[in-house]
């Protein structure tokens, strides 16, 4: 049997097994309706046995389904993953019998607990591809595959949220919610001691932002902490707390990851903390308004941010937490640049991606990013400047962006702002969404002229842009992969092919 049958039989048993469950169907059930025994459904859903043409048509019809659709190699989005895993050169690379597992129980495991096995099929694939084998780079791509397969919003939080602001009386309508306010709740219900200097007389932490010291129930604040920065510390606490996350990283930010819990607890705390301070009714419809709006205002986008006492971080992960459940929009991605002007690079630290990877992706191998994103344009901005001794906070921009050699256009918002507690560097996010039919239809300022409209690609060394005044380096992967095209049409003049 080959692998392309082996992989149809796999997907088939799935898809099937995934019907019958949405069904509430028994195997004994599904062997009356089909007239079919149950040892054989079971040898299908396993991936070990493909009906027959008239077979195929009868369990069809009784999951309720087109023949195309239950034998089409097309997966649903909990069980993608499988599909990336089939067609991967990761089992190649990997044979599993090797290590005594069967391809067809590894499968039976993901799909029966699709969407966190799944992410972690997925960060193996990804890890594969990129040869990224920290551990701590595992944990971090197991985690951005869990937030992609849920896309990125999660009921139970928001709803623990919204619990906890009525509890306690929090009230955005009122104006921002303050660090006092979320300063009390913690010491008043929660038994937390704060020092807000705690962290001056350990000069090794001082880009931490915050320490936990759980024996004492004590959290070490950096001095220089703004009052946005320390909102945000204070409702990561209140997360912790409230959703009874246990298990957890005591730093501020993940310096050591000890295993996956500990990185989904913490982002389970970051969540809860902007779901407070942006909550989704209210921040829904500020968006609402902002979207209607004929023509695009930076201005705008900059006052939802100071509206909720927000950092640009909070505020663009708000946006991708709301904008595919509430607007449609679910194609889109967003990435985070650090900046050191010193060195001049640029490294891409932070990114999701929500329905499908998309072009602005990190990549491993330490080649330059294309200078024409916006996030990169407008650093470059900020640093100049910081250089012409210009006070500068954060700086906004908008661009479309179409990615050179194919059809893919995407409508981009950036942030960019010096970095804190680590001044000598600079941060950007940004979001970008994808131009189609759905994103038409939500955004009334999208044909906006005053949008800039630009061609850029992935990194400078595997673009072909000849034009190009921005380029930071020479297209050297496609000058090596031309070098290779010689020597192979030498090699064949030369053997007399």
């Amino acid at each position: 049997m080959n692998n392309r049958n082996q992989n149809a039989k796999i997907i088939f048993g799935l898809k099937v097994k995934q019907l019958r469950m949405e069904k509430q169907l028994s195997f004994a059930e599904l062997a009356r309706a089909s007239g079919m025994s149950v040892s054989y459904l079971n040898e299908i859903e396993k991936g070990k046995k493909y009906p027959k043409e008239g077979k195929l048509a009868i369990l069809a019809d009784t999951l309720g389904v087109k023949v195309e659709d239950l034998t089409s190699m097309q997966l649903p989005k909990t069980l993608a993953p499988i599909g990336d895993l089939l067609q991967s050169n990761f089992l190649n690379e990997l044979p599993l019998d090797m290590f005594g597992i069967e391809l067809v129980k590894l499968v039976d495991i993901i799909a029966n607990s699709p969407l966190r096995v799944g992410a972690f099929i997925a960060t193996l694939v990804e890890l594969a591809r990129n040869y990224a084998l920290r551990e701590e780079n595992f944990y971090h791509g197991a985690m951005r595959a869990y937030q992609e397969l849920h896309h990125n919003y999660f009921e139970e939080i928001e709803e623990a949220a919204l619990a906890f602001a009525q509890q306690h009386q929090l009230d955005t309508h009122q104006g921002p919610i303050g660090a006092e306010t979320l300063r009390s709740i913690l010491e008043n219900h929660f038994g937390y001691s704060i020092d807000p200097e705690g962290l001056l007389e350990f000069p090794a932490l001082r880009n931490l932002r915050a320490l936990y010291v759980p024996n004492k129930q004590q959290l070490l604040l950096n001095h220089q902490l703004s009052d946005i920065q320390k909102v945000f510390q204070f409702g990561k606490e209140l997360g912790f707390s409230y959703l009874q996350l246990a298990d957890r990283a005591n730093t501020s930010s993940l310096l050591r990851v000890q295993s996956f819990d500990q990185v989904l607890n913490h982002f389970k705390a970051s969540y809860f903390a902007t779901a407070i301070l942006l909550p989704r009714e209210a921040f829904i419809a500020d968006l609402r308004e902002f979207f209607a709006k004929p023509r695009w205002d930076g201005e705008a986008f900059l006052g939802l941010m100071q509206q909720y006492n927000a950092s640009p971080e909070m505020l663009f992960q708000r946006l991708t937490n709301l904008i595919p459940r509430f607007f449609g929009i679910q194609k889109l991605f967003f990435n985070r640049f650090v900046h050191n002007p010193a060195v001049g690079r640029f490294v891409l630290d932070k990114e999701l991606h929500l329905e499908g990877h998309h072009h602005a992706r990190s990549n491993g191998l330490s080649e330059h990013y294309c200078r024409r994103w916006l996030p990169l344009t407008l650093l470059e901005d900020l640093h100049r400047m910081q250089e012409e001794g210009k006070y500068v906070g954060t700086i906004v921009g908008a661009q479309r962006s179409h990615y050179y050699g194919t059809e893919d256009e995407y409508l981009c918002f950036t942030l960019a702002r010096p970095s804190s507690p680590t001044p000598d560097q600079n941060v950007s996010v940004t979001i970008g969404l994808l131009i189609n039919d759905q994103l038409r239809g939500k955004l009334a300022f999208l044909q906006d002229p005053a949008i800039k409209l630009r061609e850029v690609n992935l990194t400078c060394e595997r673009c072909q842009h000849q034009d190009c005044d921005e380029r930071a380096v020479p297209a050297s992967y496609l000058e090596r992969r031309e070098a290779r095209r010689r020597v192979q049409e030498a090699l064949k003049r030369a053997m007399g092919d």
